[in-house]
């Protein structure tokens, strides 16, 4: 079947209003980054939070931190609680996303199919465009590119072979690319933690307006995995 594209849905296609999942994590900040260098306008940040600590789909270490997140952004932030479990994970999020005033929605799906078939899912329901800029991209080079824009990046949990306590809180630098690049060499781990190998928290970003700065943090560690509870953080004004 022929499908007229007229150019109000033209218009559409190259600009819409858009809702993004973000966690405050690396993924999901660089994506909003690329969408909005795009030209698509940013209507809310919308951050799903777990009850539980081994959610499916959603980040859990530090989400109380996105407040923060949205403010450094700019943008109003609509949370949702989620309990947990497979399925209604995925329920909750479409819940979420039944808003009058958008027409996508950004993720930060790399890799995982798992994450990516379902928000494909929900959208295509709600009549929703997914906008995944970062799908399938090359992890290495993916990452470098977040440091090299200016992301100011920090790891704030490990669960995989490899990984030490000394991880929690490391800047995500070259340095710290190359290093998980020998353990991918050894492990298999994904450069990007796209596998769940690692969590991040963005501190910094060209877009944001202030940066956070964490005051008081914990390394909760558990034998081979753990991560780093920001217990108290605050915003400052960006240096020139």
């Amino acid at each position: 079947m022929l499908r007229i594209i007229t150019f109000r849905t033209l218009s559409v296609l190259m600009h819409m209003k858009v809702a993004a999942l973000c966690s405050g994590g690396k993924d999901s900040a660089y994506a909003l980054w690329l969408v909005l260098r795009q030209g698509h306008e940013l209507v809310r940040i919308v951050a799903m939070v777990p009850a539980r600590e081994d959610s499916w789909m959603f980040h859990y270490p530090n989400i109380h931190l996105v407040d923060f997140f949205a403010e450094c952004v700019g943008s109003p932030l609509l949370k949702a609680k989620t309990a947990g479990g497979k399925e209604q994970e995925i329920e909750d999020l479409k819940r979420t996303l039944r808003m009058p005033d958008i027409q996508g929605v950004v993720s930060g799906a790399i890799a995982s199919n798992y994450q990516k078939s379902r928000i494909d899912s929900i959208c295509q329901e709600l009549g929703l465009k997914h906008l995944a800029p970062l799908w399938k991209k090359e992890p290495e080079k993916l990452v470098r590119a977040m440091f090299s824009a200016g992301f100011e990046i920090i790891i704030t949990s490990v669960s995989a072979h490899g990984f030490n306590e000394s991880w929690l809180g490391r800047k995500l630098d070259e340095e710290a690319l190359q290093d998980l690049i020998k353990l991918n060499q050894r492990y298999m781990i994904n450069p990007s933690g796209e596998g769940g190998e690692y969590e991040s928290l963005v501190l910094d970003a060209p877009f944001f307006r202030k940066r956070i700065e964490p005051i008081e943090a914990e390394h909760i560690w558990r034998g081979d995995s753990g991560y780093l509870l920001i217990k108290k953080a605050e915003l400052v004004d960006k240096t020139s």
